[in-house]
């Protein structure tokens, strides 16, 4: 199968479920406070596939174009309400109940991400720490003296022991102030602060793929650091422990988790010094290496692994997926506003191919990956629907609040304006992203 058909099926898939879930929120609170619900549909225009069924016989439908869904309530303004059905068209219930059906798909697809982030974090999701690689001579990193293989320890004020997190930290500390503060640690366990300072050339580094390029360095390989021991194995028996930087083995120095392994595997059957950093100290270990039987013959092994994975148990995931529900949301918000203000680009605004591409790369690399973007996609939707645009529910809430206020509806003028107001900013809105899609594709 291509994987431009795989993007596509993936892309549909991914839509439909988070627009079920927006809408369903929609549909449950409507119906919980005394609204007939008419239809209820994944996709726009022409049904394929209708079911009816309740008392109400709600249309339950799946159609043609899979780029959204609408729940239709009963309302008196869209036509004649039947006697029996007094007091359930969606403009006769009280505001706030009306607010609350229209908050709900917004809520839905926040709570579809937190239950995502409390699924992964008991599951976990190996990662890497944060190591800089390559840096280009005359470059921000450059001219900040920041050197390759250091581990980035923090960004600012908020401490980092991954990709991701660096990454949206040093993004959220450049557009703010126009620099970088970092904290980094040497071989040896020593810590010092960087700054890079790029000043008004940040809007141009938030384009997409030129943060790192453009400040000037990119991810390292890993570390000597042994962020997961086998029980049992050589390195256990020995003492190291998860987070140990092993800075040395017999003698050898060893920066990379590279240069560890090349060391270890010609060391079978040895008994050997191994010298570790610890919480800011250094100590020796003496390691029995163990022999193992391979294809190229027998190597050394101790049993560690440069990459981590951090669990959590059934309680303790509920409190870290507000946490992160909360830090993306809070993030998306964000470099919305910084978009707005000029201070992101643009170039941000992904649309559809873009978004196919992302989730069939993340189906590709396993049920986490895809879990991970389903629920940064769900956010983005509940963030993107709360803006005060009319034809969102953002702006739906603002007609009902002022109706709530004056006591009467808006003018139809008014909200015809309001609509055309909203249709036009959407149609920008999808120009950009389609534009952003199509330069991607001839620039890649």
């Amino acid at each position: 199968m291509s994987a431009a058909l795989i993007n596509l099926i993936a892309f549909i898939v991914a839509i439909s479920v988070l627009v079920a879930v927006h809408e369903f929120g929609h549909y449950i609170v409507g119906r919980c406070c005394g609204m007939k619900v008419l239809r209820f549909s994944i996709g726009f225009g022409k049904p394929l596939w209708t079911w009816i069924a309740g008392e109400d016989r709600t249309e339950y439908c799946i159609s043609a174009i899979p780029l959204g869904g609408y729940v239709k309530f009963l309302d008196e303004r869209e036509g004649p309400v039947d006697p029996a059905d007094q007091g359930r068209a969606f403009n006769h219930r009280p505001i706030p109940a009306r607010i609350a059906v229209l908050l709900a798909g917004p809520a839905f697809n926040f709570l579809f991400a937190l239950i995502a982030y409390w699924v992964l974090s008991m599951q976990g999701l190996p990662t890497l720490r944060p190591v800089i690689g390559p840096v280009e001579p005359d470059s921000y990193a450059a001219e900040a003296g920041l050197l390759p293989e250091e581990l980035l320890v923090a960004v600012g004020d908020q401490a980092v022991d991954n990709w991701g997190t660096a990454l949206l930290s040093i993004l959220d500390e450049m557009v703010a102030t126009g620099q970088v503060p970092l904290v980094v640690q040497d071989n040896e366990g020593d810590e010092r602060r960087v700054t890079i300072h790029v000043g008004d050339d940040r809007t141009r580094l938030t384009e997409p793929g030129e943060l790192l390029t453009g400040l000037g360095f990119m991810p390292g390989q890993p570390l000597a650091i042994a962020e997961w021991v086998e029980a049992g194995a050589a390195a256990d028996r020995a003492g190291i422990r998860p987070g140990d930087r092993i800075i040395s083995v017999n003698g050898e120095s060893t920066v990379t988790f590279g240069d560890l392994a090349a060391v270890i595997v010609e060391l079978p059957d040895r008994t050997v010094p191994i010298r570790i950093v610890r919480d800011g100290r250094q100590e020796t270990l003496y390691v029995d290496i163990a022999a193992v039987a391979t294809a190229d013959g027998v190597v050394g092994r101790i049993g560690v692994s440069p990459r981590f994975l951090r669990q959590f148990g059934a309680l303790a995931a509920i409190g870290e997926s507000f946490s992160r529900t909360g830090r993306e949301t809070a993030f998306t918000v964000r470099m919305l506003w910084h978009m707005v203000t000029g201070q992101v680009s643009i170039k941000n605004i992904s649309g559809p191919i873009s978004i196919a591409k992302y989730v069939g790369d993340s189906a590709r690399a396993g049920f986490s990956y895809v879990l991970t973007v389903l629920a940064l996609i769900s956010i983005s939707l509940g963030v993107l629907n709360l803006l005060p645009i009319p034809i969102l529910d953002g702006g739906q809430i603002v007609y009902q609040s002022v109706e709530w206020i004056k006591g009467s509806p808006m003018s139809d003028r008014a909200q015809m304006l309001g609509q055309q107001a909203g249709i036009l900013a959407i149609l920008l809105l999808m120009s950009f992203a389609f534009y952003n899609d199509i330069a991607r594709m001839f620039s890649s």
